[in-house]
């Protein structure tokens, strides 16, 4: 019954992309291909409790001062019970670690993320850099979701 967080496996995929996907499905967050979550496994933390992921999110690293956190999503049977939160605090460590100075995300759920400390800002604030990734977006070119950002000491 204990719950672990780890770095993603390529036998974690197709369960990560269901989990993210059921979000998608609901226009709670953007959808992730197999191929995409494959070519980025590296960024991605997994929550587990009992051998099943119950729990996903990625970090991608776009400049040296600057990371996003993405594709966060909990199963809606652990939703309200931290586990959210505590992967945000993993994520921002890691990105503390590698001495990144912001973290941002582009959300629907922009009531979550200010309370991990994140603060809302214009999206045209963003660099170009960030918009690479909008083209394939379904949502594109007219994108609703919300950007927020962090200061990192």
């Amino acid at each position: 019954m204990t719950v672990i967080f780890r770095n993603a496996r390529m036998t974690d995929v197709e369960k990560m992309a269901s989990l993210i996907n059921g979000y998608a499905d609901q226009n709670l967050m953007l959808p992730r291909t197999i191929p995409f979550m494959y070519q980025r496994i590296r960024e991605y933390t997994i929550i587990e409790k009992d051998g099943k992921i119950i729990g996903v999110g990625a970090l991608h690293v776009l400049w040296k001062d600057l990371a996003e956190i993405c594709s966060l999503a909990i199963h809606p049977d652990h939703v309200g019970g931290g586990l959210g939160r505590d992967l945000v605090d993993r994520l921002t460590l890691e990105c503390r670690e590698l001495k990144i100075e912001k973290i941002f995300t582009l959300t629907y759920q922009p009531g979550f993320f200010k309370k991990c400390g994140f603060i809302e800002i214009e999206k045209e604030k963003l660099p170009q850099k960030v918009w690479t990734e909008c083209i394939n977006c379904p949502l594109f070119p007219n994108c609703n979701e919300v950007a927020l950002i962090k200061e990192l000491e």
